[in-house]
């Protein structure tokens, strides 16, 4: 055991800073105040000490915000239809919560367009909060931090959050996952950039707008939709607000199908799809020792270097899971002090599950030992969160979700 705590020691030396200072912050972000969301959502995005506290204590009381995705190519008109999205929330009296995830400056990796110059109207508007994140190179049009983003505004009461896209076409489908609705914005004369997204992001749409539909061509555009795809097809011309009342109509009322959905599974197997995603081996060198996998046939199909955990990965497949060879980059690296303390062997093993946030929630509120203060991203993109030894019977355990 004591080897153990020192292994665990390794993998993750951060501090997780707690107290009343957490609690406090949410207590006053659920009061209502805007400054200390903005803090708080600041705390997400970068990642800060006391980040996952500040996410357990939000998703205890998540709020029943509706989660809207606008997503669609650049030049769709995406800003001004979520700036007159929020306009009619807002008219029925609801709060709102905006994500606007904008390109990275290749300078600072900061957003490239304010949430100020997006979104004029909503400005000095209590009922609006509004934030916008930079891509930070993220595939799928979304930054990897917008969900636990979303999780504290909706944390704070709001009634709505939009979540708008940077505009990256077909693989623009992350959304789907984050949002109850996905509205995918099109616009007449794409032409093959239609044909090229039947087999992305359009699968993933719950409605479809034809924006600038005053425009030649989008009567053509609204009947392709409608042969090729089962979603609700709306025009609208978002620098008027024409057809934007429609919308939101058609938008609510999906909505409110998927709550109803929701309701009926309501503790909806957190763990669904549980498997034995890999297995970590720590090695000296991976050209050394991969010889053997390849004998049995394995071979290595993806090789990648985690920076910031000071290691190289080569992962071997092996039917729906893989193994995972860990060779360290430094002697004081996590797998580096594995190797001095322990040599060669297993390091940990991974099991996946459907929702990682929601499995970290659960084990972290019924008591298991966490090593990790939050969830993070590794190698390949997946997301993790590490089990202490001292709760699973001994051994490392990672629990792993979607890249």
């Amino acid at each position: 055991m004591a080897a153990a705590q020192d292994m665990i020691a390794d993998v993750d030396a951060e501090t997780v800073q707690r107290g009343s200072d957490i609690e406090e912050m949410v207590a006053r972000l659920r009061g209502g105040d805007v400054r200390a969301l903005a803090r708080a959502v600041s705390m997400v995005e970068d990642g800060a000490a006391g980040a996952g506290d500040l996410l357990a204590a939000c998703r205890r009381d998540a709020g029943q915000a509706l989660r809207i995705g606008v997503t669609g190519p650049p030049g769709a008109g995406k800003s001004t239809l979520v700036d007159q999205m929020t306009r009619w929330l807002r008219g029925q009296g609801k709060t709102v919560g905006v994500v606007a995830v904008d390109p990275s400056s290749p300078y600072t990796g900061g957003a490239l367009l304010g949430d100020r110059i997006r979104m004029q109207e909503p400005v000095g508007d209590p009922g609006v909060y509004v934030r916008s994140m930079a891509s930070r190179g993220a595939l799928g049009g979304v930054a990897r931090t917008v969900r636990d983003v979303c999780d504290v505004i909706a944390a704070s009461g709001r009634d709505a959050i939009l979540i708008e896209t940077v505009g990256v076409g077909q693989a623009e489908v992350e959304v789907a996952r984050l949002a109850d609705v996905t509205v995918l914005v099109l616009v007449p004369g794409m032409g093959d950039e239609v044909q090229s997204m039947k087999a992305g992001v359009m699968e993933a749409a719950d409605v479809f707008v034809v924006n600038k539909s005053d425009r030649e061509g989008a009567d053509r555009l609204v009947a392709e939709i409608v042969a090729t795809q089962g979603s609700p097809v709306v025009r609208t011309v978002a620098t008027t607000g024409e057809g934007v009342a429609e919308l939101m109509k058609t938008v609510m009322q999906c909505g409110e199908e998927e709550r109803a959905k929701r309701g009926s599974t309501a503790d909806r197997d957190w763990m669904r799809g549980l498997r034995l995603d890999h297995l970590g081996v720590a090695v000296k060198s991976i050209a050394a020792a991969r010889g053997f996998y390849e004998m049995l046939g394995m071979a290595v199909d993806h090789e990648e270097t985690v920076e910031h955990e000071q290691v190289k990965v080569a992962m071997l497949p092996m039917g729906r899971s893989r193994v995972e060879l860990l060779e360290p980059l430094a002697e004081d690296s996590v797998i580096g002090r594995f190797l001095t303390k322990r040599g060669e062997g297993l390091h940990h093993i991974a099991v996946k599950v459907t929702d990682v946030d929601a499995t970290y929630l659960r084990l972290k509120e019924n008591g298991v030992r966490l090593v990790s203060d939050q969830v993070r991203v590794g190698a390949g993109g997946h997301r993790y969160f590490f089990v202490h030894p001292a709760s699973t019977g001994g051994v490392l355990v990672e629990i792993v979700g979607e890249g």
